[in-house]
């Protein structure tokens, strides 16, 4: 599987080591000719409008809208992907909801197949404000939607790559995977 992270800014480098970890071949993206030939795609964490900004400065903002394959988006990666940015999610999403830098904080976060607890790192983390009836919502913190999946896209307000837990890197790769069988 080739898997791209947007690396314009951001936890790219993160995501990158854990997606390899994981076995698939990872391309950084900088350009929107790097997503050719792609099976899925990252948008790390980082700051939401500096990604816009480099994102239509060198057309990958146009490019990600009609990139065909999964797309995971962490933090700003979910900002980016929701209804006030690129409209690929039927999202609301306040950014820095859950506070500045200074109050980031880690938190344990059940999932709905009953197993263990994943552990989820919010640093200046979007809050999910209203998502449509097509949104599956996968975890919540405190009531509120925090790891998100609608169609070919996956979405978390925290920070899966700066932990050792590899079990969301591991459902998008199972979304890639299962993707690239449906195209073959």
């Amino acid at each position: 599987m080739r898997v791209g992270v947007l690396a314009l800014q951001g936890n790219f480098r993160e995501h990158a080591a854990m997606l390899r970890r994981l076995g698939a071949d990872v391309v950084e993206v900088r350009k929107p000719e790097q997503l050719e030939g792609l099976d899925g795609l990252v948008v790390p964490g980082g700051e939401s409008t500096t990604f816009m900004r480099l994102m239509r400065l060198y057309g990958l903002d146009e490019a990600l809208r009609t990139f065909p394959g999964p797309v995971f988006g962490t933090c700003a990666g979910m900002i980016v992907l929701a209804r006030g940015h690129l409209g690929l999610m039927d999202l609301e999403v306040d950014r820095n909801a859950y506070g500045r830098q200074v109050a980031s904080f880690e938190a344990d976060l059940p999932l709905g197949d009953g197993g263990e607890a994943l552990r989820g790192v919010f640093i200046r983390a979007p809050r999910v404000s209203e998502h449509g009836d097509e949104v599956e919502v996968l975890a919540e913190h405190d009531g509120e939607p925090v790891l998100l999946r609608q169609g070919r896209f996956l979405v978390a307000s925290f920070h899966p790559e700066l932990t050792e837990d590899t079990r969301v890197h591991e459902l998008f790769l199972e979304q890639v995977r299962e993707a690239t069988s449906v195209r073959a």
